[in-house]
């Protein structure tokens, strides 16, 4: 079972239409210009030219947005929000099945995504609950209403959610690709339109409310954006596996001095690892999540190593030069006293 959404004849001709100029004219016509030029076959594949944009979109959104989490230390709200997400795909899809209508299983995970991110940060200001306690609870309780709502269904969407728990190429239908390329455009300009800011409370909290900034609707601005772009990327990604785009690339662009020159490697990071892992999963015919985190690992892993390398290199160099220093010093003190 997919997580299409059905459109409507008055407004499903309109959208349908734009979304066949974005999708197939010109996104789809630049991947063939590329297959043409580069004779990889692949690249002209209407299924995977979908793949390839919903890879592009989570490459964007999730270190776009990680940035922020990791430098605050909340980079494990994107794995809550991910069970949560888990939780409202299971409702969607209980409804489906138990009351016979057509509800898309991504609308009722984003609201319940939204609605935990809500609810976490609201533990965190008022509750007075730990982020860790607060992301624990949030995440336990709903990966256990998830568990509830498939067993009630007699085991029934035990099978729909599983492309959802582990992420496949195949649920990235027209309406999909569209619905990510919308998340991945507002999230674009709703970090861009509050950048300042949210880079005021992430890096001085205490600050940000000395200088006036109301750091709790910017908090709850960037919890209610990670569930956006967990729900995005969850098509591709799956539950289990959503969290670690937030994280990985954000990771592999620590040796990178500055914050936005940081997102922008995370970002170029991000893209490597997600292209990288559809085309792997496409020619191996295995898991599209679980390659691109793998990928992702390894970027970071290279990275890692060149880094502490070149560290090494740097040292050995200051030592020799230092050394050298010191000698040229001391044989003219020689000099000097002969």
């Amino acid at each position: 079972m997919t997580a299409t959404i059905p459109l409507t004849t008055v407004d499903g001709g309109v959208i349908d239409r734009v979304l066949a100029t974005l999708l197939d004219d010109l996104w789809g016509g630049l991947l063939d210009v590329l297959a043409g030029a580069t004779g990889v076959e692949i690249l002209a594949s209407p299924f995977m030219q979908r793949a390839y944009l919903a890879a592009v979109c989570v490459a964007l959104v999730g270190p776009l947005v990680g940035s922020f989490l990791v430098h605050r230390e909340m980079a494990m709200i994107g794995d809550t929000l991910a069970h949560a997400a888990f939780a409202g795909v299971a409702a969607g899809l209980f409804v489906n099945a138990v009351f016979a209508v057509a509800v898309p299983p991504l609308a009722t995970a984003l609201v319940v995504a939204a609605l935990a991110a809500l609810v976490v940060q609201t533990l965190v200001d008022y509750a007075g609950a730990y982020r860790d306690t607060s992301l624990a609870i949030v995440l336990t309780g709903s990966f256990a209403v998830g568990s509830v709502l498939i067993t009630a269904a007699d085991g029934g969407i035990a099978v729909g959610i599983n492309a959802y728990l582990f992420g496949s190429l195949a649920t990235v239908s027209r309406a999909n690709a569209g619905i990510l390329l919308a998340m991945t455009t507002l999230v674009g300009l709703a970090v861009g339109a509050a950048y300042r800011p949210l880079v005021y409370v992430t890096f001085d909290e205490v600050g940000a409310r000395a200088a006036g900034i109301d750091v709790t609707r910017y908090n709850r601005l960037l919890a209610v954006l990670t569930a956006v772009v967990v729900v995005g990327a969850m098509q591709i990604m799956g539950v289990i596996l959503v969290a670690a785009m937030l994280v990985i690339p954000v990771a592999a662009a620590s040796p990178v001095t500055g914050f936005r020159r940081s997102i922008a490697a995370s970002v170029a990071a991000g893209l490597l690892a997600t292209v990288a892992g559809v085309t792997l999963s496409y020619w191996y015919d295995v898991a599209a999540g679980g390659t691109i985190v793998i990928t992702a690992i390894a970027v970071y892993a290279t990275v890692s190593l060149g880094s502490r390398v070149r560290a090494d290199l740097t040292a050995r160099r200051n030592v020799d030069a230092t050394a050298t220093e010191t000698l040229a010093d001391g044989g003219g003190h020689g000099d000097r006293a002969e």
